[in-house]
């Protein structure tokens, strides 16, 4: 059986290693290999350790509260515009300025028939997603601005509009002043429907 040259030092081969090496180039490669052993070792240990160390930042669960900061039993109060007529309700919550929209909701938001938008059901539903809403802000009282279409129609509010004052009472709202609003004019165009009216 014949063998290579060793392949460090180019002396005389030892037949014992698998890569033909010579006795003395031998054993410096088993003490480099211990030594690189050694040195991963080290490496591996002073990187745990390090690792260890570092500490991992746990999320903290913040509660974000809106609106003004008040004290116990204050009120914050809001404007509620609530504009009924024949064929929806509107439910426009502002501050006190009327200036800014807290929320507002139809009931056209609530029903998918054409018909029962202004239906005292959908007041109601729109009314409670009106009051939830406002809880969030932290707004807890509301003044009442009610309106019916006015003008040279009909000065008379639709059927939401009791349904949705109703259901802003029941929701734990407390209720400020109730103020009719309807636009009433001094003089007026010339209502449409002709001189004998509408006929059906």
């Amino acid at each position: 059986m014949l063998y290579k040259r060793c392949r460090f030092c180019f002396g005389t081969p030892n037949p014992s290693i698998y890569y033909s090496l010579c006795f003395s180039s031998a054993s410096l490669v088993r003490r480099s290999i211990l030594i690189s052993q050694k040195v991963k070792a080290f490496f591996t240990v002073s990187f745990d350790l390090k690792m260890s160390k570092r500490k991992v930042r746990e999320p903290k669960e913040e509660t974000v509260t809106l609106g003004p900061a008040v004290r116990e039993g204050e009120h914050v109060f809001g404007v509620a515009h609530i504009f009924a007529s024949f064929n929806d309700t509107f439910i426009h919550v502002t501050d006190l300025s009327g200036r800014e929209t807290m929320v507002r909701i139809t009931g056209g938001m609530k029903v998918k028939a054409d018909r029962d938008e202004s239906s005292p059901y959908a007041a109601m539903l729109a009314a409670q997603d009106v009051s939830q809403r406002c809880k969030e802000l932290g707004i807890t009282a509301l003044h009442i601005k009610l309106r019916a279409t006015g003008g040279n129609k009909t000065k008379t509010p639709g059927p939401g509009a009791q349904s949705a004052l109703r259901a802003l009472a029941r929701s734990g709202m407390k209720i400020g002043r109730i103020e009719d609003v309807t636009p009433i004019p001094t003089d007026s165009t010339r209502r449409k429907g002709g001189r004998r009216g509408r006929r059906l």
